[in-house]
């Protein structure tokens, strides 16, 4: 059985011509024949060169693998109960599943408190974050839950002041900030600003906590995308020169004459915006958890990505060690940005590999007595009970669940219906719950009561896109929750699971669903 799809993808806009008939190993169509006009990555590749290692069409997508792989999320089934309830009384009229509470908090202090167990992690300087911000944001704001700012914010706005090398005032930063706090409700949820190594050096999150008064800052090793730093397409040649002065990467060089040429000509329509990748010691991580707290960080986060289990070990240790406030573990296979297509597919530890480890990784500091630091899981997860496998399989460590391309889509789709109410032109497959905001989102109603009707009119609707693509979320857990009897985060545990596959069991350490409840079957029985 392969896991890949090779030599063809709608990410990478090609196709074989012999779509029924194609070689497993190559991607190759079986029979390659002269003439042919190459729709193929092979072919396409043979004109478009490097442009063909991103999806495409960049800027307006989010792309995730489309690999296999041989255990997975789906590989776990949640187990339910008949007997008793954890965190309310055992009483039915009292154990509904609108009873489980799905609030959380964490940090040093347990300061930072979510109404929903959800985190956008590292939305950066894409094109698809920027253009969504307003909904992601918002919406963010009025779930009660967070979200990230990523990498390369700062450095990729024009409108930026730089003085001596460090940032002193920002345009881009400053307003993706104001969105989230301008419309946070009772101190529920957090805006977290990110850096990576170009960050740092203009001291962004420095900016950040000084002038913008933001608690929460989290250093990035790295995302389950990619194994490199971020990426962007850039199609103006002045921003391209910009962004070279500012000291990025940016391929080809933007302020050599013949590529100039070349560009005005028509060769090419974009060039790519590189960033550097982070070289982790012990002793450059201390040192830098230490200054960000001088500078007045309340809280500090650590994201890293799907990287080998040596990396992953070094997470964990150094978060226990400078007592981080929460780390991300980002499993392979998605993105937000311009992660190179096969790398994407390729490289790095899946989501339930790498969350297993990172479960047995932080048992064994537990054991030992050592802290072990808050957990959020990211990679893949898109519906409830994804979310439920992903916080029961690290419990009782997790307290989050990272998402970033489902939150993006409903925060697309809620912007795009809003477009088309504006313009009295509401596609047959949504017009048939209405014409107008009230009618067509469903938690319209109860969003103009709480927020009152003139907040209400000013709130995007790609924010109450993501507000309500949220609150299915939440009755979903909810009833995944009431089912196994477990009314509140805290009383989850790897028990609530039951592995499908005798391979799934060996890696996660979760029992097979044969051998689930032996001892207390066996003691029921009595024989």
């Amino acid at each position: 059985m392969s896991y890949s799809r090779i030599n063809a993808s709608a990410a990478t806009l090609t196709k074989n011509r012999t779509e029924d008939s194609i070689s497993p190993n190559s991607g190759m169509c079986a029979t390659c024949i002269d003439g042919c006009i190459g729709m193929c990555e092979i072919g396409k590749s043979a004109y478009r060169g490097h442009e063909v290692i991103y999806p495409q069409p960049f800027g307006v997508i989010t792309t995730a693998a489309e690999k296999e792989y041989p255990v997975d999320y789906s590989h776990f089934n949640i187990m339910g109960t008949a007997v008793g309830a954890h965190g309310i009384e055992a009483d039915s009229d009292k154990a509904v599943f609108p009873a489980v509470s799905l609030e959380t908090t964490f940090g040093h202090d347990n300061g930072i408190k979510f109404k929903l167990p959800i985190m956008i992690p590292g939305i950066g300087s894409t094109n698809i974050a920027k253009n969504n911000w307003e909904g992601l944001a918002i919406g963010t704001a009025l779930s009660g839950t967070g979200l990230t700012i990523g990498e390369n914010v700062v450095g990729m706005d024009p409108e930026s002041v730089i003085k001596n090398g460090r940032v002193v005032d920002t345009v881009d930063l400053k307003r993706r900030v104001q969105l989230f706090t301008d419309h946070q409700r009772d101190g529920y949820g957090a805006i977290v600003v990110q850096a990576n190594i170009e960050d740092t050096r203009l001291g962004v999150q420095e900016y950040a906590i000084e002038k913008l008064g933001v608690q929460c800052v989290e250093l990035k090793w790295g995302q389950g995308a990619k194994n490199i730093g971020g990426e962007v397409k850039i199609k103006d040649l002045k921003k391209a020169q910009f962004l070279y002065e500012r000291g990025y990467i940016v391929l080809p060089d933007p302020t050599d004459p013949s590529v100039i040429d070349a560009f005005e000509k028509g060769a090419f329509t974009e060039f790519e915006r590189h960033s550097r990748v982070g070289m982790v010691t012990e002793e450059s991580f201390a040192q830098r958890v230490e200054e960000l707290r001088a500078a007045g960080a309340k809280y500090v986060f650590l994201k890293t990505g799907a990287y080998r289990p040596a990396d992953l070990a070094r997470a964990v240790k150094f978060s226990s060690k400078y007592k981080i406030d929460l780390l991300t573990v980002d499993g392979a296979g998605g993105g937000t940005g311009m992660s190179p297509w096969r790398m994407m597919n390729e490289w790095g530890m899946p989501p339930v590999e790498i969350h297993s480890l990172l479960y047995h990784y932080a048992k064994r500091l537990d054991d030992a007595g050592e802290y072990v630091p808050p957990l959020t899981v990211a990679g893949g997860f898109t519906f409830e009970d994804q979310m439920f496998k992903g916080l029961a399989l690290c419990a009782p460590y997790s307290k989050l669940v990272g998402m970033a391309r489902s939150p993006i889509a409903a925060a697309m789709v809620g912007k795009t219906i809003g477009k088309t109410i504006d313009e009295h032109q509401v596609p047959v497959y949504v017009e048939r719950f209405g014409h107008s905001i009230d009618k067509i989102f469903v938690t319209a109603s109860h969003l103009r009561k709480e927020l009152g009707d003139d907040e209400f009119e000013r709130i995007p609707t790609g924010a109450i896109g993501l507000y309500t693509y949220y609150e299915r979320l939440a009755q979903g857990l909810r009833q995944m929750m009431a089912g196994s009897r477990k009314f509140a985060l805290e009383y989850m545990s790897r028990d609530d699971l039951a592995a499908l596959t005798p391979e799934a069991a060996e890696i996660s350490g979760i029992k097979y669903v044969m051998d689930v409840d032996k001892d207390e079957v066996d003691k029921i029985l009595g024989c």
